[in-house]
């Protein structure tokens, strides 16, 4: 039987029944217990050359790490996105790279749903305000009538969408491979990438990280968005271009932004965007529930454990 690392957190907490998937499968677990978000390189080396599965959170997994990882057979993500996974490396090197694809995806829709809501009523600034022993009031904007721009369609949006429903809000989304039949369901016009720049009140992002969407939030875009809108982001760093950002702030063209992912990660505590007084971060913790951790954890648990038992995983992304 092989021996499975994990650099995912609260592993031991929220991931028991995961674990003893594991364990009952004949596997040896290793907890990384150092400090998080993720390990560095230096430390995933010092014991990869004994690891056979691996299932991880922000780590970089990279052409390096496979050099030296000559009984590694599986990486698995705990979550979807796998941008931190050099997956042709991975696949020259007999690697298979699994995630859990859908599986957190509630997780993330209401905290954008709660970032929306957050970010026009200035709730986390009246709080940080009376902290600091200021009864400050603050005239705040509703969401009803407002236009949603959903920038993709995928699991997450579609949730997303779902749950605006209520909110008596026009939705408009933009995917590559749209579902014409999800947008049916929940009231959602499939249109263009630049109408849902030109037309919506509230951005939320909901692509992955590639060549093709790296920084597709830049000074460019942001010139063309609505005056005094709005732009979420609980997807991935790098699409937004962090200093077009702030210049798009500081002007006036955007009111306001919630983050929830970062180009660099963890953010600074000094950081512009904490202190420019109009975005709201949260530490990358959309997935971050507990419902998500048991649902995540079972699934590549029993991805590794296929894997491992020399049995094809259900997903498996770099076929």
């Amino acid at each position: 039987m092989g021996k499975v690392l994990v650099t995912s957190s609260h592993f031991e907490t929220l991931c028991l029944p995961a674990k003893k998937l594991l364990e009952d499968a004949g596997h040896e677990v290793v907890v990384y217990k150092g400090e998080l978000p993720y390990m560095s390189y230096k430390q995933i080396a010092a014991v990869i050359g004994d690891i056979d599965g691996a299932i991880i959170g922000l780590d970089d997994w990279t052409n390096e790490v496979f050099n030296i990882a000559p009984k590694l057979k599986v990486v698995a993500k705990f979550g979807a996105g796998t941008d931190n996974i050099d997956k042709e490396s991975a696949k020259r090197h007999g690697i298979k790279v699994i995630n859990a694809p859908g599986i957190n995806s509630n997780a993330v829709a209401e905290l954008t749903i709660s970032l929306i809501i957050d970010m026009l009523r200035d709730i986390t600034f009246l709080h940080m305000a009376l902290c600091e022993g200021e009864w400050r009031r603050s005239l705040g904007n509703e969401l009803e009538g407002r236009t949603v721009g959903l920038m993709g369609f995928g699991a997450i949006a579609r949730l997303v969408a779902k749950k605006l429903q209520g909110f008596d809000v026009r939705v408009l989304a933009y995917d590559l491979y749209p579902d014409h039949e999800a947008a049916k369901r929940y009231g959602v016009e499939l249109v263009s990438a630049e109408q849902i720049i030109r037309e919506s009140d509230i951005v939320s992002v909901h692509v992955p990280s590639t060549k093709e969407t790296f920084h597709m939030f830049d000074d460019a875009t942001f010139v063309k968005m609505k005056q005094g809108s709005y732009l979420i982001n609980a997807a991935r760093g790098a699409v937004v271009d962090t200093q077009a950002l702030l210049r798009a702030l500081d002007s006036g063209r955007l009111a306001g932004a919630a983050l929830d992912a970062f180009e660099h990660e963890p953010l600074g505590q000094n950081h512009p965007l904490l202190t420019s007084g109009k975005v709201i971060c949260t530490p990358h913790t959309g997935a971050e529930t507990r419902e998500a951790y048991h649902k995540v954890s079972m699934c590549v648990a029993q991805g590794v454990t296929d894997v491992l038992a020399g049995r094809d995983p259900i997903y498996w992304v770099n076929r």
